[in-house]
């Protein structure tokens, strides 16, 4: 077998595959980071990517149409000698038997790099890779805590930058397990502190979308677990800040909400299979989600999003000091209720 561990991936693409093995089949749910990884891998294995010659890309519903094509393109010689890489992009339609020919064919100087999407085990690309000697299969799965770190140093570094490990730990805070979303947001933040030789927790404060959303989560995660003396303490630090209080009310009504939609969805569903199917949802978030649906009901949550869609339109009609009164003690109401019910 040549399935690879997810986690031995961006090492093997670092090192470059052996070229006695020619065809690299690179899958998984996370699109953005299939696609990142194998212009990475590409990138360090031509020479020169504005080569026709030297990298021919292929779309796999063309491959569908004419399996043969793979083997006539890896066999063809380049024009001024030299190995060829062919990159084939996921279509819509069945290529695995063009791939299945490449590996029965004799492939010499020439190396294949398949971008795919989300393959079951028994998907046929990926049995045929994972099958044969001459193929490896790299999966692709939402970014993990190591990973995300690895991601904001390595491609700071690209720009010249070094990152502070508070203003990491923020900024991974911040991003989601979509690899084409994390790389947006890290180049906003490159583009930024150019010109610098670091960067701070004030950057990426001053530019990272998500900031905002991921400092309530703490507010939000901890009502809805039921810790109130958390939540008493992490809303006076917001009040001080200067924070909104109906800017707080809606983020917790829109997670509400999203639990609400979760249970309605998944009626038996466990806590655990709930949050594994969670898209989006940051890994450091998942242990707190897994509370927070194991203590709440889908009445139990329709009666949170009720008690917070009122104090949003109190909030908005109330002075400053009030609307912050009336917040907090929605947020606590929320806390103790969930503290109630066992997880």
């Amino acid at each position: 077998m040549t399935a690879v561990k997810a986690g031995d991936v961006e090492g093997l693409i670092r090192r470059v595959p052996d070229p006695r093995v020619p065809v690299i089949l690179i899958y998984g749910p996370d699109t953005g980071l299939v696609a990142d990884r194998a212009a990475r891998l590409i990138a360090r294995i031509v020479p020169d990517p504005d080569d026709p010659f030297a990298l021919i890309r292929l779309d796999g519903d063309v491959l569908a149409g004419d399996p043969g094509r793979l083997v006539d393109e890896a066999g063809t010689l380049g024009m001024f000698g030299g190995s060829r890489t062919i990159w084939v992009r996921s279509g819509s339609r069945n290529y695995a038997p063009a791939v299945d020919a490449a590996l029965k064919a004799p492939i010499e100087g020439a190396r294949i790099v398949v971008e795919a999407g989300d393959l079951a085990k028994s998907a046929p690309l990926r049995t045929l890779c994972e099958g044969s000697p001459k193929a490896l299969a790299l999966p692709c799965y939402p970014d993990d805590e190591r990973t995300l770190a690895d991601l904001i140093d390595r491609t700071l570094q690209e720009d010249g930058l070094r990152i502070e490990r508070d203003a990491r730990d923020l900024l991974a805070g911040s991003l989601g397990s979509d690899r084409r979303a994390s790389l947006s947001e890290i180049g906003k933040l490159a583009l930024y502190a150019r010109g610098q030789s670091s960067v701070g927790v004030e950057d990426v404060e001053a530019i990272v979308s998500d900031v905002g959303a991921s400092v309530l989560n703490e507010l939000i995660d901890a009502a809805f677990a039921g810790r109130s003396t958390e939540v008493e303490r992490t809303y006076r630090r917001f009040r001080h800040e200067g924070m909104d209080p109906s800017a707080m009310l809606g983020a917790g009504l829109r997670h509400a909400l999203t639990l609400l939609s979760l249970r309605l969805d998944n009626p038996r569903g466990s806590a655990s299979q709930i949050v594994a199917n969670w898209r989006g949802l940051h890994f450091r978030r998942k242990a707190t989600a897994e509370t927070q649906l194991a203590r709440w009901s889908a009445e139990g949550l329709r009666q949170a999003v009720a008690w917070l869609q009122d104090a949003v339109l109190a909030c908005r009609r109330a002075d400053p000091d009030l609307a912050h009164a009336q917040a907090q003690a929605i947020f606590l109401r929320i806390a103790v209720e969930a503290s109630r019910r066992r997880a």
